[in-house]
């Protein structure tokens, strides 16, 4: 199960890097392109912390619960 947390860690934070990079990309593109996307990037981004949030969480209290 620890190799699960090795790959879920690294791939939520990348998630959220990601999400934050094309919506700040959004926002200072500008014109239909940033009105229709840069708010619903940033959503993306808050759902994905959250998740990043409870995946870290879970991998403490693995890593914890093991050692």
């Amino acid at each position: 199960m620890n190799h699960v947390f090795d790959f879920l860690v690294p791939a939520a934070l990348l998630a959220v890097l990601v999400a934050l990079a094309a919506g700040l990309y959004a926002l200072f593109r500008g014109g239909d392109f940033g009105r229709s996307y840069s708010n619903k990037l940033m959503r993306l981004r808050v759902l994905l912390q959250f998740i990043a949030i409870i995946v870290l969480v879970a991998a403490a209290f693995w890593w914890r619960k093991g050692a």
